[in-house]
């Protein structure tokens, strides 16, 4: 078994470092700075200035999502890896020894790309590696590893907090992203050049009907109800009364319920279709969002964790599936348009919760608009599915 965990070619070995590499790339790079934020926010961070940072971490990863599409050379996606690991690790490295502010928008901006190039372009070669004749499943275990990410790296985190500062958590953080990048760089690597050629397909606008300006639009909802709990939630548990304090189990709850989703929704998916399943997941979302403006009750918030943890995973992984079927033999466009429809929802959202935050003193207004622009999302595909019946 362990001589499998060091075979290139082990299905097991290539899951196992695709799950590492997001552990590097989303973990760290991206969800530790949501771990951290409340104690940031005692001492160094104002709220305006991190939700700037978070907004332009998402800049940073919306740009290489869309460089990351026309990466067609399989030996140069393996480059791009290796570029995404040193570029989550020295960013992330940054944040534990300095405090210039311009130098930490560059890090978020520059570890947003690293994160793309190892979230996207990483997932590429695990599809490409693994031996599978429906690798579907496979990538739901895959994709768990974002759920993972999120609970290991809160855990490392509040490891770290109990004895030292943040600044020392986000140096034991890059040091332990150092350590696992080693197995997965060596692994999602191939012993020879693969000769690859990408099919070449004529770009067509022609797959822009309706029905799917409708998911493009609904999947910009998606990528504001995402990053608002993504960036916030932590922060939102510990201002409720009585609740100071956990807003670490909150974020804990948010990547075990992470974990298995992808895997869950796929599957009810297959059975429903996946325009109803999005619907459902939308809709416990929205109620996940709503959750800490009607109470302050402990385990009701850590239900609204869990409601975040296993929608946002699930629904980017169905939107794309839904995405690459509608696309058939010309994915690059409609996929360009979709994660550039996320992206803007991504960036813009820390920018608006902050404002808000800022003038009436609380989350409520930030959370009401939320669930509102995710709300609208659901309405969209409500009349997509109208003129998929038509």
């Amino acid at each position: 078994m362990l001589k499998n965990l060091f075979d290139k070619n082990s299905n097991t070995a290539i899951l196992l470092a695709g799950i590492l590499a997001i552990v590097v790339g989303v973990g760290v790079a991206r969800f530790s700075f949501t771990s951290l934020l409340p104690y940031m926010l005692e001492d160094f961070l104002t709220l305006t200035y991190a939700g700037v940072l978070a907004s332009f971490n998402f800049v940073g990863y919306l740009s290489g999502a869309i460089f990351s599409i026309f990466i067609k050379d399989i030996n140069t996606k393996v480059k791009y890896l290796r570029i995404g690991f040193v570029l989550s690790i020295v960013t992330t490295l940054i944040l534990g020894v300095s405090t210039n502010e311009t130098l930490w928008l560059l890090s978020r901006v520059v570890a947003g790309f690293g994160s793309a190039m190892i979230l996207i372009v990483g997932a590429a070669i695990v599809m490409v590696k693994l031996d599978f004749e429906d690798k579907t499943k496979a990538m739901g275990i895959h994709f768990s590893g974002i759920g993972l990410a999120i609970a290991l790296s809160e855990l490392i985190s509040q490891l770290v907090l109990e004895n030292a500062t943040w600044s020392d958590a986000w140096l034991v953080l890059s040091a332990f992203a150092f350590i696992i990048s080693f197995y997965s760089l060596y692994i999602l690597s191939f012993d020879k050049v693969l000769k690859q050629n990408a099919a070449k397909h004529t770009l067509s606008f022609s797959i822009f009907s309706p029905y799917v300006i409708l998911l493009i639009l609904a999947y910009f909802t998606e990528g504001v109800g995402f990053v608002v709990q993504g960036t916030f939630l932590p922060v939102i548990i510990n201002s409720l009364e009585g609740l100071e304090g956990y807003g670490s189990v909150g974020w804990l709850v948010v990547g075990l319920a992470g974990i298995p989703s992808s895997i869950l929704w796929m599957r009810l998916a297959h059975t429903y279709g996946s325009l109803n399943v999005i619907i459902v997941a939308m809709f416990l979302q929205v109620l996940g969002i709503l959750i800490p403006t009607m109470s302050t009750n402990i385990y009701l918030n850590l239900l609204s964790g869990a409601l975040y943890g296993s929608t946002f995973i699930g629904l980017v992984a169905l939107f794309m599936n839904l995405g690459g079927q509608l696309a058939g033999k010309n994915p690059v466009v409609l996929m360009g348009a979709m994660t550039a429809a996320y992206g803007i929802g991504q960036v813009g959202a820390p920018l608006y919760s902050v404002a808000l935050i800022e003038y009436y003193g609380n989350y409520d207004t930030t959370l009401y608009l939320t669930a509102f622009i995710v709300s609208l999302g659901i309405a969209f595909l409500v009349f997509a599915k109208k003129i998929q019946r038509a």
